[in-house]
């Protein structure tokens, strides 16, 4: 658990190889529970057809399922922020993998459909603890040249998990059954949790702006920032797009390209490995403006500019007639979001006050859920009407420039916290 609210913060100079060390590892615990905590998503969208034969399901009750599975999220989120913040990361990212971990092998047992939807439930409001547990641990243990970069390989971990996911979790559904697949999946949970409890055993805070480190959160102090809402909107804004090709992208080069369940294995991997790029770009590209002289402000925004110009070709997919061209761009698409996303949680971390940080990021994340969920049904509605992907395609094109210029509306000048100490 971490320090409580009376204990003095250990300042970290970042000079110490111990404190280098425990540092590094801490990068690698994050990107590894998000690659997990993805891995355990993706095996729903993977297995679509099969669990569709199992009960019955056709397009719309998967649309339905998945917003009920978003909605449940953005529920959880409403005390997930608090409790991170109160009771400290170790303590709650640890307990949430856990949860999540048995909540996935629970699918291959559920007897029914009411208890599949319930086990479903459990993991995604579980897995809801993960992305606002990530930020907090980059704010709370990681200095601003190191948070940034961290943040962007940690956020290239969604990608490689829907990566791995088709080339591991079809294969051995095909091999083992779908139940062996969620059995699997659920157990890689528990041998990160053990590396998780050792390996932040010796972790501290640094210093930052004065008392921001171990405050109690106050959620009326968020809801009062400028900067909850620039973020809060630029999540609902983009996330929805995200949460649409993670759940649909599969479906989409089964019906629009006629590829087999294993024969989009490969270009929805070529996609998220096309995402994964511009989760990394992202902080890197963060570290040259900064060393260039631009401000915190302007590096973070000039960022998001460019990913918000690189999105803009992604409705030529649907236009091409070869999968792997489709993919390309679609990847292209999914580059521009990671970068983008990247420079959010960037935001959140640098700007937002230590204490509170995973409070910010679970009102950012109840938005882009709720946004994911509304985005489900009006792509359900979509297909069964015949009007096909191109409008959600087209609407995305545009989302991520009127997402900067929401945050740049709401937040003119974007200070990070460590200027302030």
């Amino acid at each position: 658990m971490d320090q409580p609210a009376s204990a003095p913060v250990e300042p970290v100079t970042g000079d110490d190889a111990q404190g280098h060390s425990a540092r590094r590892l801490l990068i690698a615990l994050m990107f590894f529970g998000t690659i997990i905590n993805y891995i355990d998503r993706q095996v729903l969208s993977l297995l679509k057809p099969t669990i569709e034969k199992a009960y019955g399901w056709g397009d719309a009750e998967f649309a339905h399922f998945a917003s009920v599975s978003l909605v449940s999220a953005a529920f959880a989120l409403v005390f997930v922020g608090w409790l991170i913040d109160r009771f400290g990361v170790k303590l709650a990212y640890g307990a949430a993998v856990a949860i999540w971990s048995l909540a996935g092998m629970a699918h291959a047992f559920a007897a029914n459909v009411t208890q599949f939807v319930t086990a479903r439930a459990v993991l995604v409001a579980a897995e809801s603890v993960n992305t606002p547990a990530a930020v907090k641990s980059a704010a709370q243990f990681l200095p601003l040249r190191l948070r940034t970069m961290a943040v962007g390989i940690v956020n290239t971990a969604p990608n490689i998990g829907n990566i791995l996911a088709p080339l591991t979790v079809v294969p051995f559904a095909v091999a083992y059954g779908w139940q062996a697949a969620f059995l699997v999946t659920g157990a890689l949970g528990f041998i990160w949790l053990a590396f998780w409890i050792v390996g932040t055993r010796n972790l501290h805070p640094i210093a930052r702006a004065s008392g921001t480190e171990t405050a109690r959160p106050k959620i009326g102090e968020a809801l009062t920032d400028r900067k909850t809402w620039a973020i809060a909107g630029a999540k609902a804004i983009t996330d929805m797009f995200w949460w649409f090709f993670t759940f649909w992208l599969p479906d989409l080069f089964n019906k629009v390209f006629h590829l087999s369940q294993s024969e989009l294995v490969g270009p929805t991997a070529l996609a998220f490995t096309l995402a994964a790029l511009g989760a990394l770009t992202a902080g890197k590209l963060f570290g040259v403006l900064l060393s260039r002289g631009a401000t915190v402000n302007a590096a973070r925004k000039r960022g998001m500019l460019f990913y918000g110009l690189v999105i803009l070709p992604i409705p030529l997919a649907l236009m091409v007639s070869s999968p792997w061209a489709a993919a390309a761009i679609i990847g292209l698409g999914l580059f521009a979001h990671q970068g983008f996303s990247t420079n959010i949680f960037g935001f959140a971390a640098d700007a937002v006050p230590a204490s509170r940080v995973g409070t910010v990021m679970a009102i950012g994340a109840i938005a882009g859920n709720l946004a994911g969920a509304g985005i489900q049904e009006i792509n359900g509605w979509l297909q069964v009407s015949g009007y096909g992907y191109q409008p959600l395609f087209l609407t995305a094109a545009v989302a991520y420039l009127a997402a900067l210029g929401w945050v740049h509306l709401m937040v003119p000048r974007i200070v990070a916290e460590d200027e302030l100490v």
